[in-house]
């Protein structure tokens, strides 16, 4: 019980806080500073907020009917504030900053700070809402924090603008685009999944998860078992294997599949022990450019006539561009000839154009080539070795494109046994015990995953703030930069968060953020709004690409 003052002092503010004399309080220690703050109890909060340059406070009050917050970090910015102490951050007067943080969504800002974090982000950052995604896991917050890694990150570069830096973002928002943010209207979407591509019961007891949706993986996985190509055949043979001799024998054929490991299991694992051991995100400096450049940034589209050359697929690369092209890029992305994935696409082709070319073929490699001599940023999934045998080697590419930022994010992280190895979400969270640790959090008999493919979209926002700050240390600079993600270590990210208790199940609860209908080929959506803003500027997207490679290989 408290009846006095709390004063709280953050670097060169002081911010006095004065809670209902039976409030009950929470002590966390950030950067050495204590912050205490009500959870429960008092009516209202009332917050001064001292100016040490003019000796002045001020106040602002927030009437407060329902209680509860998840407890972290909160950064008071210059101006007064209301702060709900559920989340929602409401500046006094409309543009004061103040920023509420779980301790998740701090880690994780916190892990990219090396590289990525702005010094001071708690000065410009304001989050409101709740998060909706149940897991066993900090799904929520990785989600907030990946989408706040973008924001800041923005952030940084309209500082270099002379753009408004104040951030705001959404939590329930940033819950939705995680795989959440396109509902059809009066239309179903095709599913995403091969009827191979499932969780199967093995000799011993165990689960393995393959992975059949490209046809090179599909044609692995039946001639491994030697069945004919329907689930049920599959299921049978899959009895007779070992998990692990399964998933050895499909790898080595080319294909993608995941034993299930328990997360000791993983951690005890070289492969475990090399991505655990990783950054989050490593950065390489690139060559100075020399070259013009189309970017031409507003206020509303910051990145307004940036060439962003698109070689990825599925989910985590595609997701990077998407936020870059929802900030104005030029985003082109290419495929080779037969490549489709028609049940991704509307999720992940808003605002790009699509091309194809057969890199493999002389014409090809020459407009690729062509086409990077003029990309302000690359943005790949590829392995190590592929663009060399295109003949783009990581000298050539920083030859042909001085100052080009890239980016790039692969399965199983970038050493170790297993930086070379074919992965996906579903494949990784079996791989890393986030599927096991699901089962045994449910007390359910079968593997439970998370309720969203949470590794490739927190990955792809995270490479989306590599790109970003990318381009903020070029405008410092004149550098180009690399940099390398993966989604093992984001899953080891996640793992790292604070566990929520133990859920009955793992689900998207059904929500529908705010959103917008939007027309497309395949009829009208649903499509979230923007999860963050910053300034006058917010991811804006306004049209679909549903097929690939009808547009030209060649930048507007």
């Amino acid at each position: 019980m408290l009846d006095a003052e709390i004063v709280l002092v953050a670097r060169s503010r002081t911010v006095t806080i004065e809670p209902d004399p039976l409030a009950t309080l929470a002590i966390v220690t950030i950067e050495g500073a204590a912050l205490l703050a009500a959870v429960e109890g008092p009516e209202h909060l009332n917050c001064l907020v001292n100016e040490p340059s003019t000796g002045s406070s001020r106040s602002c009050g927030r009437t407060r009917t329902d209680i509860g917050w998840d407890i972290g970090g909160a950064f008071h910015g210059r101006r007064p504030h209301r702060a709900d102490l559920r989340g929602r951050c409401c500046p006094a007067s409309g543009t004061g900053i103040v920023a509420v943080l779980t301790r998740g969504e701090r880690a994780v800002l916190l892990g990219l700070q090396p590289d990525l974090g702005p010094d001071a982000f708690e000065d410009r950052l304001s989050l409101v809402g709740h998060g909706f995604l149940r897991s066993a896991f900090a799904v929520s917050e990785l989600a907030t924090a990946s989408l706040s890694a973008v924001a800041l990150a923005l952030s940084e570069l309209g500082d270099r603008l002379g753009h408004d830096r104040a951030v705001e973002v959404d939590r329930e928002l940033c819950d939705a685009w995680f795989g959440l943010h396109v509902r059809p209207i009066g239309w179903t979407a095709p599913s995403a999944w091969d009827p191979l591509s499932g969780v199967f019961a093995t000799v011993e007891g165990s689960w393995i998860r393959t992975h059949a949706n490209a046809p090179r993986h599909r044609s692995a996985l039946l001639t491994v078992l030697g069945c004919d190509p329907d689930q049920q055949a599959v299921a049978r043979a899959i009895r007779s294997w070992r998990a692990e001799e399964l998933e050895t024998a499909i790898i080595e054929r080319g294909g993608a599949a995941a034993a299930l490991r328990t997360a000791a299991d993983w951690k005890r694992s070289p492969a475990g022990q090399a991505v655990t051991a990783e950054p989050l995100v490593r950065a390489q400096a690139g060559t100075r450019r020399d070259g013009p450049s189309a970017w031409s940034p507003t206020p509303t589209r910051p990145l307004r006539g940036l060439r962003v050359l698109d070689l990825t697929r599925v989910i985590a690369g595609p997701a990077c561009t998407q936020v870059l092209a929802g900030l104005g890029a030029d985003v082109l992305r290419i495929d080779p000839p037969g490549w489709d994935e028609p049940a991704v696409l509307p999720l992940v082709m808003w605002n790009k154009r699509s091309a194809r070319l057969d890199a493999k073929e002389p014409a090809g490699a020459a407009r690729l080539r062509d086409l990077l001599a003029e990309a302000d940023v690359l943005v790949h999934g590829y392995r190590a070795g592929a663009l060399d045998r295109l003949g783009l080697p990581f000298a050539e590419r920083q030859r042909i494109r001085p100052g080009l930022i890239e980016v790039s994010e692969r399965a199983y992280g970038w050493s170790g046994p297993w930086a070379e190895r074919r992965g996906f979400d579903s494949l990784a969270q079996f791989a890393t015990g986030i599927a096991h640790t699901g089962m045994v959090s449910s007390g359910r008999r079968e593997p439970l995953s998370l309720p969203v493919q949470a590794l490739d979209w927190a990955t792809g926002y995270l490479a989306a703030a590599c790109a970003l700050t990318g381009l903020v240390r070029r405008v410092d600079t004149g550098a180009g930069s690399s940099w390398h993600l993966s989604l093992a270590r984001t899953a080891h990210e996640l793992r790292r968060l604070d566990r929520a208790p133990a859920v009955d199940e793992l689900s998207a609860e059904a929500r529908e953020p705010p959103s917008q209908v939007v027309s497309t080929p395949h009829g009208q959506v649903a499509l979230a709004s923007s999860p963050i803003r910053v300034g006058a500027a917010a991811l804006d997207h306004s049209r679909v690409t549903t097929t690939l490679g009808i547009h030209r290989p060649e930048w507007r």
